[in-house]
């Protein structure tokens, strides 16, 4: 599939802000606001914070979507040999790479300028989530499947940047969310991996372990130790205090729930298993944030 030369220099408004909500992966980028703000709440507690939330909202949202920009920038050329992603933008020729790499970096100034605004680790934890996603594991995910492991690290970075834009420190709070979200995205990006094997394979993606141009069946094994993993996090969360007891059973019924689907994946390995993963993943993050929310304001 050849990329059109032709730039829509006669967009429509509403065409253009559609595509920038393409570049910057708009729903993703939600999500991750969504997490470093219910981070933020959980570190305030009863403390009412609203102008922070909003402040803190207003730049991951930047951050992150100059994140993605600079991803979809550098992977123009592969991102038009996948079905999923070859209507995106930059892929597609409908935005020059000069129209997207402006926008990258205004939203990347602004952003960190409105991380800054709570203290100066907080800006720079946004700044090395930035480096990590778009510098690091961008480019790495064409070589090794431990990419996703690199990957992983900024992907939880948000709870982290949350609960230390309130703090101004690292807090116990603030390394088990981290923890949490570090290895809840293992089951949850090997699930769709294992949906889109043949299209990152066809593009030269190297994120799923493969053997014999199939995927290795020891994902599953892989995607089950994640999930178990998490269980150890839930009680750290009790035993340094960061949960009471309650909150403490609350997230690992949660993770237990999660990682049941995970051993389902690991013992059938099929694409029922994988897409029931993939979805229970989508309901876990915002359900444990919500548990450990709930538990500081009561």
């Amino acid at each position: 599939m050849a990329r059109s030369t032709t730039y829509t220099a006669r967009r429509s408004v509403g065409q253009w802000i559609a595509d920038v909500a393409t570049l910057v992966k708009f729903r993703l980028t939600l999500l991750v606001v969504f997490s470093s703000v219910m981070a933020f709440a959980v570190a305030a507690g009863t403390i009412a914070q609203w102008w922070g939330m909003l402040i803190l909202a207003i730049g991951g949202f930047l951050v992150a979507g100059a994140s993605n920009a600079i991803n979809q920038i550098l992977e123009r050329d592969y991102d038009i040999l996948m079905e999923r992603t070859a209507d995106r933008p930059v892929a597609s020729g409908r935005m020059q790479v000069s129209e997207a790499i402006a926008i990258a970096g205004f939203m990347l100034l602004f952003g960190i300028v409105a991380l800054a605004l709570f203290n100066p680790l907080t800006a720079f934890l946004g700044t090395l989530s930035f480096i990590l996603y778009a510098f690091i594991y961008t480019p790495l995910k064409r070589y090794s499947t431990i990419a996703v492991a690199v990957g992983a690290i900024p992907g939880a970075m948000p709870a982290l940047i949350g609960c230390v834009a309130f703090e101004g420190t690292v807090t116990w709070l603030a390394i088990v969310l981290f923890c949490l979200q570090f290895l809840w995205q293992f089951p949850h990006f090997w699930s769709i991996g294992w949906l889109s094997f043949d299209q990152y394979r066809n593009a030269g993606f190297k994120l799923v372990p493969a053997r014999n141009g199939e995927v290795d069946p020891a994902l599953g094994k892989n995607t089950l130790l994640y999930g178990i993993l998490l269980l150890p996090v839930c009680v750290m969360s009790y035993l340094v205090g960061t949960t009471g007891l309650i909150v403490t059973l609350l997230l690992a019924m949660a993770s237990l729930w999660y990682t049941y689907n995970a051993y389902l994946f690991y013992k059938d390995f099929d694409r029922a298993a994988a897409r029931r993963l993939m979805f229970s993943s989508f309901a876990y993050l915002p359900l444990i944030l919500l548990i450990v929310l709930i538990g500081a304001l009561v």
